[in-house]
């Protein structure tokens, strides 16, 4: 997927700026180390290289051995295997990349006995033994069900939320064995599982926990007769039941046409026909100051058009409805714990004085205000040309520029609301007068936001107020932010250019060249 090929890209690119060369003498696994992994995980592999400090969750610590993603039990060693497949495949969802399609079988094995070498565990300890997990029940409706009441019994709930998707009561208190900020995992989006999303590999993580995380092993509950191994099986089923497979990104994003009355409510039951395009985000990294942190790492999009009106309903998951005072502490600890740019030392917080507020003229990203912890709102922004081009040439994707504006629409979980701007770059934001041209509902439910924008395909009044034209190709961004997690201005989520197709009363076949 793109995001996944991004993320790899801007991770090397990071880590590659800020590690030395190694010297031209160094031992081979030392060499791929010292220029491959030390950006992050630190010359003596405490985690504390360069970009580190840009990082939640922070690099691991390999002096301390504690792996997360393990086959063996709780608080254990992992095999020689287990570091392998996280050198292979990476940890989703996090700034560490997969390795096996950029290094050689031989460096890669190389890297596991170097890794290993930090910590004296593996010379003091035996090798362990992978659990045995067996083999999964028979799944049907009724064992869902009875998964599901498990998931319940064993109180999962309270950190991975009701929906499964990250925004339990507990949640906002989670840190690491380091005293960092660590997100419950959003059990609806199996495509960023770490260890692997298969039922057995659910099963796998339920017996041996998280190690150096709150995530614990589930398997003294069997020893002590809580719950059965065939019931944690059935949560296992239960849970990757809550996911659909990775959803495929494309480039066109279809408005159908509608001969009936447009919705008006994220849950009019039209909606349930419209098909859901998948948008993924990445964390802003190309100007300062840059976020590695993101929270949102993906929008669906529904679109319908009657010929005289759009309807855009984006739905994306969110573990909090911003600003709430449940959230204050993680907001906190997430800016104590994120050094900005070019400063240093512990617990150091982002400079945020030079943020806008929200009816400032400046920098579009930054039109929620930064002003004590609890104060930022939730925000998701969808960016057009402002006007259609003919072919494929369109403004620069992060605000546009001088040069060439960008048309946004922006709508923050505060009272602003929705509203229509011109931007011409990151600090150049311009709100554009009327009132009513655009219109807006948002509902909060269960870790999830549902926005529904409408607006007129033509509506005049403003320059630089875009003219929507069914059978034409129109570039679309999108942005979010997620107020709880301390994002503001520059620092949250972005996308790249799509394009929005409304769909022509006679059939047509569109061509993106």
């Amino acid at each position: 997927m793109r995001r996944a090929l991004l993320t790899s890209a801007i991770s090397a690119l990071w880590i590659l700026g800020a590690t030395a060369a190694p010297a031209q003498d160094a031992p081979p696994a030392k060499a791929t180390y010292d220029k491959w992994c030390a950006g992050c995980h630190g010359a003596d592999g405490k985690g504390e290289g360069f970009a580190a400090a840009t990082m939640l969750p922070r690099p691991r610590d390999f002096t301390t051995a504690l792996y997360q993603i393990r086959t063996t039990p709780s608080g254990a060693l992992p095999t020689d295997e287990d570091i392998r497949r996280i050198i292979d495949v990476g940890m989703p969802g996090t700034a560490m990349p997969g390795w096996a399609k950029h290094l050689g079988e031989q460096e890669r094995m190389a890297l596991v006995a170097y890794l290993k070498a930090f910590s004296p565990r593996f010379e003091s300890q035996d090798s362990p033994e992978p659990v045995e997990i067996g083999s999964a029940p028979g799944e049907s409706e009724e064992a869902l069900a009875e998964g599901r009441q498990i998931y319940e019994k064993i109180e999962c709930w309270k950190c991975h939320g009701r929906a499964g998707r990250g925004g339990g009561p507990s949640a906002p208190t989670l840190e690491d064995d380091q005293g960092f900020p660590i997100a419950a995992a959003d059990l609806t989006e199996s495509w960023n599982f770490n260890g692997g999303a298969t039922t057995d590999e659910i099963f796998t993580r339920l017996m041996t926990g998280l190690n150096g995380t709150p995530m614990p092993s589930f398997a003294d509950l069997i020893d002590a007769e809580v719950v059965t191994e065939e019931q944690l099986w059935r949560v296992a089923q239960y849970v990757r039941s809550l996911s659909p497979e990775e959803p495929e990104a494309k480039e066109v994003i279809r408005a159908g046409l509608t001969e009936g009355a447009l919705p008006e409510r994220v849950d009019d039951p039209a909606w349930a026909g419209v098909e859901r395009f998948y948008v993924p985000l990445v964390g802003q990294v190309i100007e300062a100051p840059r976020w590695f942190t993101p929270s949102v790492d993906g929008v669906w999009v529904q679109a319908l058009h009657d010929g005289e009106d759009l309807a855009l309903l984006v739905t994306w998951h969110d573990p909090s409805e911003s600003p709430t005072p449940k959230w204050n502490e993680w907001e906190a600890k997430v800016l104590a714990a994120v050094l900005p740019e070019g400063s240093s030392g512990e617990g150091a917080q982002a400079d945020t004085s030079a943020v806008p507020d929200t009816t400032g003229a400046s920098n579009p990203a930054g039109a929620v205000a930064r002003g004590p912890v609890g104060g930022l709102h939730d925000a998701l922004m969808v960016q057009f040309p402002t006007t259609i081009p003919d072919g494929m040439e369109r403004p620069y994707f992060l605000m546009g520029s001088e040069e060439k504006p960008v048309y946004l629409w922006r709508w923050e979980s505060g009272p602003a609301g929705a509203r229509e701007a011109l931007a011409r770059g990151l600090t150049a934001f311009e709100p554009l007068p009327g009132e009513g041209v655009l219109s807006a509902q948002a509902v909060y439910s269960e870790g999830a936001w549902q926005l529904l924008i409408r607006r007129s395909l033509k509506a005049e009044g403003a320059e630089g107020r875009l003219q929507f034209e069914p059978g034409k190709a129109i570039p679309m961004v999108l942005f979010a932010w997620d107020g709880s997690n301390g994002e503001f201005g520059t620092q949250g989520s972005i996308g790249t250019w799509y394009f929005l197709y409304l769909d022509q009363p006679a059939a047509g076949t569109l061509y993106v060249v």
